[in-house]
């Protein structure tokens, strides 16, 4: 046999071979298919159980609405956080969302009505609540309320932010205070919970709502899986803290597919046209 002499390439190399590979295929967390990602449109839904991929906010916007302008934009987390390992999740959550906070807020029109608009964006430090968060939320419902605005929130957070301690669960009372304004003002809140809506986010504003709406198979609860079976010593179904098994027990309206936000969203608010209950 004729030897080959062919030297083999290192561990290195086959390594920068692998990492030069397109990644071209992913896999839905929900039902398992596998989806050529070319199939998957603006909506990133999964083709077969109709679960959406995590959006960023402006992604989430754009899908939205055209017009959607910004509102204090430019609010960064206080500089009293001057732990460096949090300072540096700061600066890597603001290079890879493009965004100050992990909440985007401003105003736009919604099949045709007018609205206060909040996104959150799971990127950002898992779309945590910190004391920026909690100030631009309740400036939105502070602005809906002077201006006589409905307010869409979509929720997508891991919960309070730990790094900046007692002062980021603060922040659930808040914004829930300021969502009270705007209820007692005769105006309507709409909350579209995304996945992961969970923690404290879900314990106060996400689950505040006139009506509570969800994307299919989305993560909503408060504790972890992982702490709740620890302080049960039970094994919970694998539809635990699902949309699908939240909307059977009543804790949601409807459940919402991606592609009809947009048609959903403006015939809820066309029935509260002018930011208010009617009848």
């Amino acid at each position: 046999m004729e030897q080959n002499n062919a030297k083999q390439p290192s561990p290195a190399e086959l390594q920068k071979r692998m990492e030069q590979i397109p990644d071209v295929w992913t896999k839905c967390p929900i039902c398992g298919e596998m989806i050529y990602k070319k199939h998957l449109d603006r909506f990133k839904e999964c083709p077969n159980c109709h679960y959406g991929f995590r959006l960023g906010a402006q992604a989430r916007i754009a899908l939205l609405c055209d017009d959607f302008q910004p509102y204090n934009d430019q609010l960064q987390a206080p500089s009293k956080f001057q732990d460096p390992k949090y300072q540096q999740k700061l600066q890597q959550a603001r290079a890879t969302t493009k965004l100050n906070e992990a909440v985007l807020t401003g105003t736009g029109t919604i099949a045709g009505q007018r609205a206060a608009i909040g996104v959150m964006d799971w990127r950002f430090i898992m779309g945590s609540l910190g004391t920026t968060t909690g100030e631009l939320l309740a400036r939105l419902f502070e602005l809906a309320t002077k201006d006589h605005l409905p307010v869409v929130i979509f929720t997508a957070s891991g919960g309070a932010r730990m790094q900046e301690g007692i002062e980021s669960l603060m922040q659930m009372a808040k914004v829930s205070e300021a969502v009270a304004e705007h209820s007692r003002a005769g105006l309507v809140y709409i909350s579209y919970l995304c996945d992961p809506t969970t923690g404290g986010v879900t314990a106060s504003f996400a689950m505040e709502g006139d009506l509570l709406l969800s994307e299919p198979h989305a993560l909503i609860g408060f504790a972890g899986r992982r702490v709740i079976e620890r302080t049960i010593q039970q094994v919970p179904p694998k539809d635990f803290q699902r949309a699908e098994t939240l909307l059977k027990h009543g804790f949601l309206d409807a459940i919402v597919p991606r592609r009809e936000m947009v048609t959903t969203l403006g015939q809820i608010l066309a029935i509260h046209e002018g930011g208010g209950w009617h009848g």
